[in-house]
């Protein structure tokens, strides 16, 4: 009885439970107290393993399969299982090739929110991820985490072949594609292969003709994003290459080689 009637005030839209912070309105006890949690920070669920709380309990069950390592939610296409049911709902488009999220500045579309967001920064320009060591932004938050391994000079990760050392372990595995000559990545145009997803996607846009790189300060487009950086120092005068014998700097490797082999007589 209690459930029809509930089912009866949702399907009316009576509100009568109301905020006293903010005013907004719901159907159910419940919905309220949940909401009032926003205001007064109150996390009253708690995870068996380790500091952290949570407002629901539902994203406290789900914080905690990280823990556990549960995966209960299984792709229907595939073996690979998840712990969110929100990872599996993107997942499953690798194999349904559903792009719901269309780019309102061109003709792209993507399997997530989140990759749509971040491919809008190339129309757009925005940087929101700034290095707090040298000031330089990014558009994304993994090339920020990226370009601030160059600041440590970690490199934790080596190649198994022949020892070389990486600060990613994309570039580690991408760098034994060449001792293995594994190049799985083959372009449907011309039938090109190569090692690495990126560089078939890169070398696509000679036949697509696609620019989607566009600069910040004048109205040039590129194919690359490497392109597009090596350009706006055109704009910027940003030097990234110093020389080892002397204090000059140079925006480009090429112009630093050759001052090093004009001016220092190098001929390597």
């Amino acid at each position: 009885m209690e459930n029809c009637k509930l089912q009866q005030k949702t399907h009316n839209e009576v509100r009568d439970h109301v905020c006293c912070y903010c005013g907004k309105s719901f159907t159910r006890a419940g919905g309220l107290k949940q909401h009032q949690r926003i205001h007064t920070g109150e996390k009253p669920y708690k995870c068996s393993y380790c500091d952290k709380s949570f407002t629901e309990s539902r994203n406290l069950k789900s914080h905690e399969r990280v823990h556990t390592g549960e995966k209960p939610y299984k792709c229907s296409y595939c073996d690979k299982s998840f712990a969110q049911s929100g990872p599996l709902k993107i997942h499953e488009r690798v194999h349904t090739g559903e792009k719901p999220y269309h780019c309102t500045q061109c003709e792209k579309s993507f399997k997530s929110k989140t990759k749509l967001s971040n491919h809008l920064r190339v129309h757009t320009g925005e940087k929101p991820y700034n290095c707090d060591q040298c000031g330089k932004d990014f558009k994304l938050l993994s090339h920020l985490k990226r370009h601030q391994i160059m600041h440590t000079n970690e490199r934790p990760y080596a190649c198994s072949f022949c020892g070389e050392t990486f600060s990613q372990l994309e570039h580690c595995k991408q760098h034994q594609k060449t001792h293995t000559g594994e190049k799985d990545h083959v372009c449907c145009d011309c039938g090109k292969r190569f090692t690495r997803a990126g560089s078939l996607k890169s070398h696509q846009r000679i036949h697509t003709g696609e620019k989607p790189y566009k600069c910040s300060y004048c109205d040039k487009t590129f194919a690359r994003s490497g392109s597009l950086n090596s350009h706006e120092r055109v704009h910027t005068g940003e030097m990234l290459y110093y020389c080892t014998q002397c204090e000059k700097s140079f925006s480009y490797s090429k112009n630093l080689l050759a001052h090093m082999r004009n001016y220092h007589k190098w001929s390597q």
